[in-house]
Formats: structure tokens, C-alpha cells, sequence
């Protein structure tokens, strides 16, 4: 069985203008995490909003299952952040009936602060985002000023390419080949099953992805697509693009998807369907595995808008940005379009 590298997908902007190192600190890549909704305030699962440096998301968890006395599953979480990071991210704790808080403060240390604690009926799941916000700096900076500023302003009006960053993929791109082990029959946990699964659909939609970008389609319309709403998970299909669609796609309301493979009838027609089906042809493996491990069919926004992107050069090599993106998109997609990761 042949190994599959991860490529480097194709930019949208042209190749990066510069040059820099990013995370040279925690302090350099500030998420902060936006809930979707606001808790009640009542309710059996405690709500905590922790701002954690150079911390994992699971070690976090499984502190708050020790502190708390109750299984770690009782303890939920919206999504991983990165380690090396400053992240504020919010967790659940399950403390049913007359069960007490523990003392919160004992979690406190140099790297976890807990900023807030509310009450609320339903435990935390994955995904209940409206996004997250990111401040970065990229240090070291070497480049061209005028084409990273005129990447920003395109990025800025015409939105990024909604790749999979490679975090996704685990070190080295190793992820998707630990899926092709296990679907070849090598055993493995259930978190590490989660993990190679997320991978190997993640490497089939970035190489869909890839080949619109390269025939500069990620973003237009082609017969047989079906279009995801901005900020939302809801999408509709449609045979041939009406003036009414194509209008909402130039105002950025709706965006192509991507299939995110699995078990289930195609969710487009036509043009699109051939890139999919193209791509999908290529890798069996993958694609047969994901059937057999019964993973359910999926779309994925191919374009996400980068909302409120504000830049500055507060020195002659030292770039810093902020901007917020929906929840389950990367800001190295972002970056990747002005910087060489």
C-alpha cells in the first residue's frame, strides 16, 4: 500500500508574498471562542470559560473530570484549540441533582485562568460556534509590503478558499495514512478512529477543493452545485444557477460546497458532480474505508468570508491581523495566502 503525501494545495491569490514565523510565543496567536448561543444561567451542566496558554484542550478536560469527580464523557467542549496558542474557550461539566461545584480556583494556575461560570440545561457539544476570534503575529517578516497588502484587500473583498489547515492531518500529514492502516484492518482506539476518519474525509475535500481552485471555480457557480448560507450549516441544491444566485454568490450570501464523504446519495448533479466523483475515483481507499467505517455524507462551504480582517506592520518585520472566521475554519487558510507555512 503506497503512502499518500498532503500536497500543498493551490493558493487563490497568487504565492505568498512573504516570509515569517508564526506561534514564536503563545501570545503571538490569541482565539478567542464565540458561543452560538448565550447560557440560561440554570440548569444541572456548569458552563466555564477558560483562557488556557500552551494548553491542549483534552488536558484541560480531564483536569476539570478529576477536579469535579465525574467522568471525563460528563465533560464537554465545542471544539479543540490549538496548543500553542493563547485560547479562551468554554467547557461543560455535568453536576446532576444536589451535586456541589467543586472549588473552580484550584484549577487555576500560570497557564489556565477561569474567567467566567454559568449554569446551563444541556452539556456543551462540538461545533455549537458562531466562530472564533483570532489576533495573530507573525514575526520575522520578510516580504513584499505592496502585495501583502493587496492579498489582504482581496482576501478582505473576496473571502478565502476553505481548506482543511494541517493541523488537521496530524504531524506530517501522518493522519491520513494511520486511516489507510485502519482501513486495511490495523486496530485502533476510538479516539484515534475519530481522528484518522476527520483526516481522510478533511484530505478528500481539500483535493475536491484543489482542483476548483485550479480551474477558478471554487467560488463561481457550475451547473449541478448545491450552495451552502454563510454562517449557517444549511444548504440547498440547484441545477443551473439562476441571476438570483449568482447575485447572492457576488455578494458573498451563499457559497459552493464540497462534499465531506461518506455514506449517502450525491448531493450534487452535472459539472460538479464529475469534479467530485473524479476525485473520489482516484482515492478508493479513502473512499471505500469511509463507506465501510459508515461515516454519513456531508457538505463543506468551498469559500468562507473573513470577517472584520484588520492588518498592520507595526514594524518593518512584524506583521500583525485580526480577523474572526466561522466556526470549523482554519486561520492558517488565511495565512497560507500571504505567508509560506
Amino acid at each position: 500500500m503506497l503512502g499518500i503525501d498532503i500536497p500543498t494545495w493551490p493558493y487563490v491569490y497568487g504565492q505568498p508574498s512573504g516570509l515569517g514565523i508564526i506561534r514564536h510565543v503563545p501570545e503571538d496567536f490569541i482565539v478567542i471562542e464565540q458561543l452560538a448561543f448565550e447560557p440560561s444561567g440554570a440548569g444541572e451542566h456548569v458552563f466555564l470559560q477558560i483562557e488556557k496558554t500552551a494548553e491542549n484542550t483534552d488536558t484541560v478536560a480531564r483536569q476539570l473530570a478529576r477536579l469535579a469527580n465525574v467522568r471525563q464523557r460528563d465533560v464537554g467542549y465545542a471544539g479543540i484549540k490549538d496548543k500553542h496558542a493563547v485560547t479562551t474557550q468554554w467547557f461543560s461539566v455535568w453536576l446532576p441533582g444536589l451535586k456541589e461545584a467543586p472549588d473552580w480556583s484550584q484549577l487555576a494556575s500560570e497557564h489556565i485562568k477561569i474567567l467566567h461560570t454559568v449554569r446551563h440545561a444541556r452539556k456543551l457539544k462540538r461545533g455549537v460556534l458562531s466562530g472564533n476570534h483570532f489576533k495573530l503575529v507573525i514575526r520575522n517578516w520578510r516580504g513584499d509590503p505592496a502585495k501583502t497588502n493587496r492579498q489582504l484587500e482581496h482576501i478582505k473583498e473576496h473571502g478565502i478558499a476553505n481548506y482543511y489547515g494541517p493541523q488537521r492531518f496530524g504531524n506530517g500529514g501522518q493522519n491520513v495514512n494511520k486511516a489507510l492502516a485502519m482501513f486495511q484492518g490495523i486496530k485502533t482506539s476510538r479516539e484515534q478512529r475519530s481522528l484518522y476518519l476527520s483526516a481522510a474525509r478533511s484530505y478528500l475535500f481539500n483535493q475536491i477543493l484543489a482542483r476548483r481552485v485550479s480551474d477558478q471555480c471554487w467560488n463561481q457557480a457550475l451547473a449541478g452545485d448545491t450552495y451552502s448560507f454563510d454562517l449557517s450549516h444549511s444548504w440547498f441544491k440547484s441545477g443551473q444557477a439562476d441571476t438570483e444566485i449568482l447575485r447572492r454568490l457576488a455578494a458573498k450570501e451563499i457559497h459552493p460546497t464540497g462534499v465531506l464523504w461518506g455514506k449517502g446519495d450525491a448531493d450534487v448533479a452535472a459539472d460538479a458532480l464529475a469534479i467530485e466523483q473524479a476525485v473520489i475515483d482516484a482515492h478508493p481507499e479513502l473512499a471505500d474505508g469511509l463507506i465501510a467505517f459508515a461515516v454519513a455524507r456531508d457538505r463543506r462551504a468551498l469559500r468562507i468570508n473573513v470577517q472584520n480582517l484588520q492588518w498592520r506592520f507595526i514594524d518593518a518585520s512584524t506583521l500583525e491581523l485580526a480577523f474572526m472566521l466561522p466556526a470549523g475554519s482554519y486561520a492558517t487558510s488565511v495565512l497560507r495566502e500571504i505567508i509560506e507555512l
